[in-house]
């Protein structure tokens, strides 16, 4: 589904009921499949038209970001602090903050705004590894190739069938559960590319994954001689509670914030990554606070 073109749609004064997206009049979005719609009736709603996606993450963030500062400037009698506020790209991709100058930034302590169900506060994400591995198999003309042949795509097809099924894989897991994901394969007979994402909220239970991972590589090696199989294994970010422990009123102030304002505040972890964790990692501290987007 495309998100150019974008057309937002308010539902005003939600009844609770269907909401049917007026572009495309076959997509419905139902109460019983999004139970989030239940603290919402009385409430406006925006989605879009149903042609393409609205986008909410993350321009629920800039627009809520932006109507503060419109509020702010138009009541200087709200007492505040000095206060910084940055805009990234590429946050879905890794790279949000990767030329982020945060000495320049200037702050002791940052917030994300990137979150979802209203009231979440978020200072928990994943710990990341990236694994490639590329397997080489011996590539013979297929109509000599008996007892010669190792065709790479097989062993690398034995590989990920050697992943646990039940568990350890993001259809399988939720809440603290890790996981092992592939994510991109490619290649012919004689050499495969391979990807795999590994994931947990704790470093021993990553190591535990990067282990399982060298096991089944020497599995794998002993089922198909003749194959080579070279398995590295790099840091692509770490769970943010590790620094914001060091900080736990960062943390604290953003619950009392949500309290005054009216709302309950969710404790919840990221299964994921944030670029809050990422700057938390270059000495400011910054958890993740919601923007109210739903169904993603």
């Amino acid at each position: 589904v495309s998100g150019a073109g974008v057309k937002p749609v308010i539902h005003r004064n939600y009844d609770g009921g269907n909401i049917v997206l007026p572009g495309d009049m076959q997509q419905v979005i139902d109460p019983e499949e999004n139970p989030e719609l239940r603290d919402c009736i009385g409430h406006d709603i925006i989605t879009s038209d149903g042609t393409t996606l609205l986008g909410a993450d993350n321009k629920a963030g800039v627009a809520e970001i932006m109507s503060a500062v419109a509020y702010w400037q138009a009541h200087p009698e709200v007492p505040h602090g000095e206060i910084k506020i940055a805009f990234t790209v590429d946050e879905e991709v890794g790279a949000g903050v990767k030329h982020f100058d945060v000495k320049a930034f200037g702050a002791k302590y940052a917030y994300t705004i990137d979150g979802g169900t209203a009231g979440e506060v978020e200072d928990e994400t994943f710990c990341a590894d990236t694994a490639d591995l590329v397997i080489r198999g011996i590539n013979v003309h297929p109509g000599y190739a008996k007892d010669k042949m190792v065709n790479a795509l097989k062993v690398a097809a034995d590989f990920i069938s050697r992943l646990p099924k039940t568990h350890l894989s993001p259809e399988t897991t939720t809440e603290r559960a890790g996981y092992l994901h592939p994510n991109n394969i490619s290649g012919n007979p004689a050499e495969v590319t391979m990807r795999i994402f590994l994931r947990d909220f704790t470093l021993p239970g990553l190591k535990e994954k990067e282990a399982l991972l060298e096991e089944i590589r020497r599995e794998v090696l002993t089922a198909w001689p003749g194959a080579q199989i070279e398995l590295k294994i790099r840091e692509s970010y770490r769970n943010m509670i590790y620094v914001l422990n060091n900080y736990p009123f960062v943390v604290d102030y953003a619950v009392e914030a949500v309290e005054r304002a009216g709302l309950k505040p969710l404790r919840s972890l990221i299964r994921g990554g944030t670029d809050g964790a990422a700057l938390s990692y270059r000495d400011l501290p910054c958890p993740n606070i919601f923007t109210g987007g739903h169904n993603f």
